[in-house]
């Protein structure tokens, strides 16, 4: 069943979020920390990670490996949450680069392939459960510069529609050799940070909804992934604001 466009309702509820603020330290700390784990393990899970979300919270509050897990599901975790870390230090700044891109790779990656960590891919690669091919490698460093080249443009847009298509465009252009699924939601996010937006999770009962959306945008229609980012971000803004009205009390 087609997703719903709800621009129009992801303006309304960032109004109401907006009377909530300004937040003070106490509470944007509590808000920041209980993204972090949920964020970190919907991501992972949606490429496969085992770590269940409540493993995920104990490996990354109390430095503790999960028996009979993967070492790579565990930096998997330690990784997302240092990315995680920068989308809240680069969320005051009106403008993402390309090196901001490249880093949050790094962060993610630098545990599980340290040469490939915030590095653009050498060889050609295969998705699976698709039959769209990525740009050659060699193409790749232009297509990124052409790609942030047009930040300015898509931010003419509305919020929520521009974090989604540069979560679009980053996995289309796959620039990385693993690691792209997670670096486009955390650039996704940092969009929407710096536009005030709460954290958006996407959950993965949802995943084939995502994939689809995804598929049709390689077929050249956006608007079924634009439409679910929104419903994405509805949801997310949903429980932002139950959030915001428990730590009113």
């Amino acid at each position: 069943m087609p997703h719903p466009n709800r621009l129009t309702e992801n303006s309304a509820l960032q109004e109401k979020i907006r009377a909530h603020r300004p937040l003070d330290r106490y509470e944007r700390n509590q808000l920041r920390e209980y993204y972090r784990i949920g964020f970190t393990w919907s991501s992972n899970a949606l490429e496969g990670n085992s770590l269940t979300e409540s493993e995920t919270k104990v490996v990354l509050e109390d430095g503790i490996t999960i028996g009979g897990k993967p070492l790579k599901d565990h930096y998997e975790v330690t990784g997302h949450s240092e990315a995680y870390n920068l989308l809240y230090q680069l969320a005051g700044n009106q403008e993402i680069t390309e090196e901001n891109i490249r880093e949050l790779h790094r962060l993610f990656y630098h545990r599980i392939d340290t040469a490939a960590a915030g590095t653009y891919r050498t060889r050609n690669v295969i998705i699976t459960g698709t039959d769209f091919t990525p740009p050659a490698p060699t193409t790749l460093p232009f297509a990124m510069q052409e790609f942030v080249a047009l930040f300015l443009q898509l931010q003419q847009r509305h919020p929520v529609e521009y974090a989604a298509l540069l979560h679009l465009n980053l996995a289309t252009i796959h620039p990385f050799v693993d690691g792209n699924g997670r670096t486009a939601r955390l650039l996704m996010n940092l969009a929407l940070l710096q536009s005030g937006y709460p954290v958006t999770i996407i959950p993965p009962v949802i995943r084939a909804d995502y994939i689809a959306a995804l598929q049709a945008s390689n077929k050249g229609d956006n608007r079924p992934f634009i439409n679910f980012i929104t419903c994405c971000v509805w949801e997310s803004q949903k429980e932002y604001l139950r959030l915001l009205e428990s730590l009113d009390r």
